[in-house]
C-alpha cells in the first residue's frame, strides 16, 4: 500500500511541476545585454540564464521559449533558435 501512495504523490509532483511551465514564441524586439532580459513583440519580457551566449541572439529573430514563471519574471529554461 505503501508504494501506491508513493507512486500516486511522485506522478503529482510531475503533474505540477509541468504546470508551472509555459511556452511563447515571437520576435526579439530588444536585447538588454545588462540585466539579460529579451523583450519578444508580444510585450513580455523574459529572464535569460546566467550561462547564455547573450550574443547568439538579435532583435528580429523569431525565438520559440519554454519559461517557468517565478513571481513577476519569466524564466527562460529552454530557447529554440532559427537554424
Amino acid at each position: 500500500m505503501r508504494s501506491l501512495f508513493a507512486g500516486a504523490f511522485a506522478a503529482a509532483l510531475v503533474f505540477s511541476a509541468a504546470a508551472l511551465a509555459a511556452q511563447a514564441e515571437g520576435k526579439i524586439k530588444s536585447v538588454d545585454r545588462d540585466n539579460l532580459t529579451i523583450t519578444l513583440d508580444n510585450g513580455k519580457s523574459y529572464k535569460l540564464p546566467g550561462e547564455f551566449d547573450i550574443d547568439a541572439i538579435q532583435e528580429g529573430m523569431t525565438v520559440l521559449l519554454a519559461y517557468d514563471q517565478v513571481g513577476d519574471q519569466n524564466l527562460i529554461t529552454d530557447m529554440e533558435l532559427p537554424e
